[in-house]
């Protein structure tokens, strides 16, 4: 059966799922499975991302390494703890359009973020405030607020809202660009999402950093939904600063480590002021336990803390899939099986809205729908075996990733949706 460009048979899933040059990936991941085993649809890859199937043996080598050699894993373990994040700095480079010195690993996203604002939000004369666009994650925005009040500022005032025209769901680009330039003569820093959490929207990260650096301002990006998901060019950008976790389309498991970015022309200045602690420091003089602190070249310059060794092992097994596979060749499925999943919804779920971007350029691998008595039909697909997400009010996001998901699963899923709807075409 086909209606418009959608075939929409299961026949046709399969046939497409037999062509996938990617298909055999799917086998570097554990799903979540039914009583009977079965692997469920697992479609919430945009909220915690699959574990890989070698995560376990990862860990478990950490493991045996401080069972057998205690204290001395940092220095005499196979990969020594001292220089865990080496593994995982370059492929995150590439992943994320950056050189090697501009990414460190460390802490969890909310964090970073408050240790880039420590930097970079220094608000001086008219310089007072910082522009977000919306809909926001609650996180970030408990974040902007806080760092306005301990510089003794009114987020009532000092925090710019840039959010989408009455009766629309996504933010145009040129209504962000206005802002940054209405505002221009008191804009300190942006604060924006590379891909919404809620509609999916990807932002032009090139685009609008420009109109930041007009503006004369600083250029800070959550990628909390874009690491691993869109193709991003931090670097050639010009993007001033960036965080993102490591628990969505990175598979690093829940909670685990966040990353950042600095731009090397931050980064290369030792005199920046920045929230200091003693894994920042110069690993040629960190352990003299000195009184000074010299910072560690690049964006390791920012660390804190000792890292969590636990906590890199997935991250550093899941990373080496992308870097083996490419992000050029993970885009061209996740265009091709989002395009697959959107004809399927359109043309069997009547009553769902399509928050996200029809453009393929301005999306990832995620569709959000805003549809009637959603937390009952979120229940609808979880006993159908989709595992799919729910966000107030009444958004369920689905996110096809193309390192494990199918066409079959999104033919799956477009059916169990379909069932839900008193307005069903089956």
């Amino acid at each position: 059966m086909t209606t418009g460009a959608t075939d929409l048979g299961e026949d046709h899933a399969r046939r497409l799922d037999a062509a996938d040059p990617l298909a055999g990936y799917r086998d570097r991941f554990l799903l979540p499975t039914a009583p009977d085993g079965t692997p469920k649809v697992y479609l919430a890859g945009q909220s915690l991302g699959a574990q890989p199937a070698s995560a376990r043996a990862e860990v478990e080598a950490e493991l045996d390494a401080w069972a057998r050699l205690g204290v001395d894993g940092w220095f005499a373990a196979e990969r020594a703890w001292l220089d865990a994040d080496d593994g995982i700095r370059e492929p995150t480079a590439t992943l994320v359009g950056a050189r090697p010195g501009e990414i460190a690993t460390m802490n969890t996203l909310t964090v970073n973020l408050h240790l880039l604002f420590a930097t970079f939000f220094r608000p001086a004369g008219g310089r007072t405030a910082i522009l977000i666009d919306a809909p926001t994650f609650p996180s970030d925005r408990y974040a902007v607020e806080s760092q306005l009040r301990l510089h003794d500022l009114d987020p009532a005032r000092d925090l710019i809202v840039v959010r989408p025209r009455d009766g629309e769901a996504l933010l145009r680009t040129e209504d962000l660009e206005g802002a940054i330039h209405e505002h221009r003569d008191r804009l300190a820093v942006t604060l924006l999402a590379g891909v919404n959490y809620a509609t999916g929207q990807a932002h032009e990260i090139e685009r609008l950093t420009a109109a930041v650096h007009a503006a004369g301002a600083v250029a800070l990006w959550d990628l909390a939904h874009a690491a691993g998901n869109v193709p991003l060019a931090l670097h050639d950008a010009d993007v001033d600063g960036a965080a993102w976790c490591t628990y969505k389309y990175l598979n690093g498991g829940p909670g685990s480590i966040g990353q950042v970015f600095v731009n090397e022309r931050h980064a290369s200045d030792a005199s920046a002021l920045r929230l200091t602690g003693w894994w920042g420091n110069d690993p040629a003089t960190r352990f003299e336990m000195s009184e000074t602190f010299r910072p560690a070249a690049g964006a390791d310059g920012w660390r804190i803390s000792t890292p969590p060794i636990l906590s890199m092992a997935p991250i550093r097994t899941s990373l080496a899939t992308f870097d083996e596979v490419g992000m050029s060749a993970l885009r061209r499925k996740s265009v091709e099986l989002t395009a697959y999943f959107e004809g399927l919804i359109a043309a069997l779920v009547p009553d769902a809205e399509i928050l996200t971007p029809r453009s393929p350029a301005a999306r990832g691998a995620q569709l959000s729908l805003h549809v009637p008595d959603a937390t009952r039909r979120l229940a609808a697909l979880e006993a159908a075996g989709v595992i799919a997400d729910f966000r107030e009010p009444d958004i369920i996001r689905l996110a096809p990733i193309p390192l494990y998901n199918t066409y079959h699963d999104a033919w799956r899923a477009a059916r169990a949706l379909a069932e839900t709807s008193s307005r069903r075409r089956l």
